[in-house]
């Protein structure tokens, strides 16, 4: 019987010998494609374009215009509007009810419902159809006044006192003939200042304030918190 040098083997492999994974195989098993999600996709895509959509529609309506009716001479409270005091305005439509510039021929037909200052942008309920200042029992009474009787920079629409100045060695004392009358209209001052003046009074003193006027005895004083 003869005995081999050879170690007997036991079947097992070597562990330098043993199959195995190598190159990119052995770098990890696939992973599969990430699920889609098309429902989220669109929603995404109409929120944008609802975005884009809506600013569209603000710059097209921020864009939109209309002709206002703009004021640009001071008319007091009570006076017709003439059409010297208005001009056409551009304007953004901000649903503000100013009047358009198609009616200012009707405007031309009311009386300013309060004061009235350059740069005002007109609106209905500043107008009205009538005038309590021209109404049943006022008159108009003009005046012509010399330099001192009335103040520098009085215009058309104040308010102001009329009082009278007694003429010198009269015994009389000066007195208020009207508290509160509207300056109506003024004409172009004399060389020496004054000039002609027409105001509203009550009908009951306007006998009163043109006499007085006649003999140069009337003074204004304008109520500025009054207009």
């Amino acid at each position: 019987m003869r005995i081999s040098d050879k170690p007997a083997s036991d079947g097992r492999v070597p562990a330098n010998e043993r199959p195995g994974l190598s190159g990119p195989a052995s770098r990890g098993l696939p992973v599969p494609p990430r699920e889609r999600k098309p429902a989220l996709a669109a929603l995404a895509v109409l929120l944008i374009l609802g975005g884009a959509l809506a600013t569209t529609l603000l710059v097209l309506r921020s864009g939109d215009r209309v002709s206002a009716v703009g004021i640009v001479q001071r008319v007091g409270a009570g006076q017709l509007i003439p059409a010297s005091a208005m001009k056409e305005v551009e304007i953004a439509d901000t649903g503000v009810d100013y009047v358009p510039w198609r009616f200012r021929g009707e405007v031309e037909k009311t009386y300013a419902a309060v004061t009235l200052l350059p740069g005002t942008l007109l609106t209905n309920p500043m107008v009205t159809r009538s005038s309590e200042e021209l109404g049943p029992g006022k008159a108009i009474v003009g005046l012509s006044l010399k330099a001192g009787q009335a103040p520098v920079g009085m215009g058309k629409g104040d308010v102001v006192q009329v009082i009278y100045v007694p003429a010198s060695g009269k015994g009389s004392a000066e007195r208020v003939l009207a508290p509160a009358a509207r300056v109506h209209g003024i004409g172009a001052p004399g060389r020496s200042g004054g000039g002609l003046v027409s105001i509203v009074v009550d009908a009951s003193i306007s006998p009163v304030v043109a006499a007085y006027a006649s003999s140069g005895e009337i003074a204004l004083a304008v109520l500025p918190g009054a207009g």
